[in-house]
């Protein structure tokens, strides 16, 4: 049933009001879902087991979706019970309550002018502004939609990888491993948009989130179609741009292919590691560890040029690298970019976008510990940094209580 203790209060800032309203529509309620999930002590050393294989960790993956799909059931409940076409400004967040994890999801219900449902409603990750850019660009949103995987190296893979760490260059055993799961987050991201039966997804965003001892990836975005992209329905196309990125392009006659992703693992070897460590006491620059970061660099990139080329397209736009330190003399490359190409007769609604749909808008919340405005993510990822330390305490019991029932119970 509908919350009436908060009917009049809504997520959506003035600027996104202000572009609902050129779309027609009016802002509805923010509406909260949540589920509260126990992991347990049995369920916490299975997936720990799990982690020394490598690669996807299953019930990982499983426990975590289907947490963040109940906190989306539940919002939905309150969605409908307060009428609406529409729910925009979707996300996730993920809480860790000594040890439970507590999984939320946010929305915001859109009206239309007569504050009538309709039929055709529709749920986007995008926000009011970022609204206002995609369905400008020609693309109807259809459904919020995420993927997401959860990995890790593996003893297997950790042994042979840090084997061959030892010496310079790429440790193929563990651009595999990062290559493979990433690619998984994107595919079962198009599986929900075309269950959805829409023929791309846009906007989407990718967080990587350290869980239970591993990395989990997720992807959020909107499945969307465009009747220019009519031949994608059974491979709906993916994109990492912005909207207001999209609605550039759209204006300039291009549209998305595919959301490229580029991985490279490199190891500065022994030798590299222990010249950079000399080097970073000494000073001045070297030269062997340049080269090598430099090398790592232009692989990952050469490979999302690779995956537009098998697709079609004619540029990868928007690409931007992301760099993280493995510890041990190992780094890991990655790029993500859009590939997109130029179709007929394609253009946006309007020829100039509202300035409102490109004000972004400030966080007026600061927070002490980041010396800077808060963000969701940023709390998701210090709640689940916390989430490691559980796993170590519960495991921790475990061995405590074995080793007290065999020395003084049995004694």
């Amino acid at each position: 049933m509908q919350n009436e203790s908060h009917k009049k209060v809504t997520g959506f800032s003035g600027n996104e009001i202000f572009c609902l309203n050129k779309l027609g529509y009016t802002a509805g309620q923010l509406c909260v879902g949540n589920e509260v999930v126990a992991i347990g002590a049995l369920g916490v050393t299975s997936s720990t087991l799990a982690n020394l294989a490598g690669g996807e960790i299953t019930k990982v993956t499983d426990l975590v979706h289907e947490g963040r799909k109940a906190a989306f059931e539940r919002m939905m409940e309150e969605v409908r019970a307060a009428g609406g076409v529409g729910l925009a400004g979707v996300s996730f967040d993920m809480i860790n309550h000594g040890g439970n994890l507590e999984f939320i999801s946010l929305g915001s219900v859109v009206h239309n002018e007569t504050m009538q449902s309709t039929n055709a409603f529709f749920s986007t990750s995008s926000s009011g502004q970022n609204l206002y850019s995609q369905i400008d660009a020609g693309f109807t949103p259809h459904s919020f939609v995420f993927g997401n995987v959860a990995y890790s190296i593996g003893v297997g893979g950790g042994l042979k990888g840090w084997g061959r760490s030892l010496k310079r260059g790429e440790v193929k055993e563990f651009t595999e491993i990062y290559n493979s799961t990433r690619h998984l987050a994107l595919s079962r991201i198009k599986e929900e948009a075309k269950s959805a039966k829409a023929n791309a997804v846009i906007g989407i965003e990718t967080n990587i989130i350290p869980l239970y001892g591993t990395q989990e990836m997720m992807m959020v975005g909107t499945a969307a179609t465009h009747p220019s992209l009519n031949a994608y329905y059974n491979d709906p196309v993916t994109s990492s741009l912005t909207n207001e990125e999209l609605w550039n392009l759209v204006n300039l006659g291009y549209l998305p292919i595919k959301m490229v992703i580029g991985v490279s693992v490199y190891s500065l070897g022994f030798g590299g590691a222990l010249k950079s460590a000399f080097g970073s006491f000494i000073g001045g620059k070297i030269d062997t560890v340049t080269e090598l970061l430099y090398e790592a660099r232009e692989k990952a990139l050469a490979r999302i040029q690779e995956d537009a080329n098998q697709c079609g397209a004619d540029e990868v736009v928007g690409a931007k690298t992301y760099i993280f330190d493995m510890g041990g003399g190992l780094v890991e490359f990655m790029v993500i970019g859009t590939a997109v190409k130029k179709f007929s007769g394609v253009t946006t609604k309007n020829q100039q976008i509202l300035p409102q749909a490109i004000i972004q808008d400030r966080d007026t919340v600061i927070s002490s510990e980041y010396g800077s405005s808060t963000t969701i993510n940023k709390s998701s990822e210090r709640s689940a940094r916390k989430t490691q330390f559980g796993v170590l305490q519960i495991i921790g019991t475990i061995i405590f209580v074995i080793a007290y029932a065999y020395f003084v119970v049995f004694k």
